[in-house]
């Protein structure tokens, strides 16, 4: 049930709106002044219908403390001495709509329904967004992942080129969607395409749209990506693979900020941020003839490399278990034992953070224990069991050795570091300089 505020100093207003609004189905609160209504202002309200003139003051300073306490409140001022400045003041403060006197009922039905079904929206917009952006994180502490998002924040708020080179499965798209969310262009549209999905005969179409009529089958016109994206971001995974000929046109469409749709006679301007992603050396295909030296110049303004897994192990237990918990949901818990994290480390996972994001999923689909050892994960994965039985190199096994000494050290001493020094008989700053050389770190 919508509760309502209705703040009017005329009692046949009182009367017969409030007691139409209950009737359908609205918790109606009525105040007849300025001052009664401000003592109502500490209870929660969804929709408000404020007279502008009231006998202690203005009822648009009401709608200020009101907008100010209650941002998701949906306001419609309502007077019987309309005035043009009142009703941009009004606007320009966050009220819904305006309306005059004589009241039409049916209309104060239709304005509430109709405000309350927008910020019902723009809600689950922002729920969704909200959900959107937690899949899109990129999540690390490891030094890789600390350098790179430090100069994705660099990067991001100017409108320059970036290439992000990396294997497949490292997280070249979070890059380009934390470049999205972190830059001026944040409210428009992040738009991605991946060149080496669509065939060739379609990659044209797809980023420069076409005219109704342009070929056979084409039965309505249809923007492209680059429309699609006016204002906001183009992300151009796998750049490496796309065809000479579209090669060309998006050499220009970069040089001129305008794009020509097929069967098009007049080209349209766009205003497009393009972030390009590969997982190939450009050097060597430009080398080859197959890719276009001044495309990758124009591209290739600022480089990010993103690290592969392997270079990150300090991020492996992290990532597990947030894909983990992800996969369980939050009735069915799980967590990695010791056993199942050292031969997570010991892969070298070559579909990187894709390839253990599967792992996870597939864990919390098929085991049923809320604790999952080493043998859970060899009896899903073989190969982490052939990661198992391969011989490490001997100061990768002394440092395993040392980090794990040293990690049960600070677990039992609770991670008071002077209190795990003196049980190992180390010096406090020995203990803190091998501390940040093996990459241990209190995870809560």
């Amino acid at each position: 049930m919508p509760r309502l505020l209705l703040v009017d100093d005329e009692p046949n207003i009182i009367k017969s709106v409030g007691d139409a609004l209950g009737r359908d189905g609205y918790a109606v609160t009525a105040a007849a002044t300025l001052a009664l209504a401000r003592a109502r202002l500490a209870e929660p309200f969804d929709c408000a219908l404020l007279d502008v003139w009231l006998p202690d003051g203005s009822g648009l300073d009401l709608l200020t403390e009101l907008m100010a306490a209650q941002p998701s409140c949906v306001v419609i001022m309502i007077s019987g001495h309309a005035q043009l400045s009142d009703a941009v003041r009004a606007t320009r403060s966050g009220a819904f709509d305006f309306l005059e006197k004589p009241l039409s009922l049916e209309k104060v039905l239709v304005t509430l329904h109709n405000g309350l079904e927008l910020e019902r929206l723009r809600r689950e917009n922002l729920r969704l967004r909200q959900g959107e952006d937690s899949r899109y994180r990129i999540l690390g502490r490891s030094r890789a992942i600390t350098d790179l998002l430090a100069v994705v924040e660099k990067v991001a708020p100017s409108d320059v080129r970036v290439l992000i080179l990396g294997e497949n499965g490292s997280g070249k798209e979070l890059v380009a969607r934390q470049l999205h969310r972190l830059s001026t262009r944040a409210g428009s549209p992040f738009v991605p395409l991946n060149c080496a999905a669509l065939p060739e005969n379609l990659i044209e179409s797809e980023l420069f749209g076409f005219e109704k009529g342009a070929f056979t089958g084409a039965v309505r016109a249809q923007p492209g990506k680059f429309e699609e994206a006016d204002g906001g971001t183009l992300f151009l995974d796998e750049i490496g693979d796309l065809p000479p000929a579209a090669q060309a046109k998006l050499l220009r469409v970069l040089e001129e900020g305008k794009v020509r749709r097929i069967g098009a006679a007049a080209e349209r301007a766009v205003n497009v941020r393009v972030v390009a992603a590969t997982n190939r050396n450009l050097e060597a295909l430009v080398a080859a003839g197959t890719f276009r030296e001044d495309l990758r110049f124009r591209l290739n303004v600022v480089p990010i490399s993103v690290p592969p897994l392997r270079e990150r192990p300090d991020d492996i237990a992290l990532l597990a278990e947030h894909f983990l918990q992800t996969a369980a949901g939050a009735g069915r818990p799980k967590r990695l034992a010791e056993s199942a994290l050292k031969l997570l480390r010991a892969h070298a996972f070559p579909g990187n953070v894709r390839e253990l994001r599967n792992m996870a999923e597939r864990v919390a689909i098929l085991v049923d224990a809320s604790a999952i050892e080493a043998s859970h994960l060899e009896r899903l994965f073989p190969e982490l069991a052939k990661s198992r039985a391969a011989i490490a190199p001997y100061a990768d096994q002394i440092a395993e050795s040392e980090r794990q000494i040293l990690l049960e050290a600070l677990e039992h001493a609770g991670w008071n570091v002077s209190q795990a020094a003196s049980a190992l008989r180390l010096e406090r700053s020995h203990l803190h300089k091998k501390m940040r050389a093996l990459g241990l770190a209190r995870s809560d």
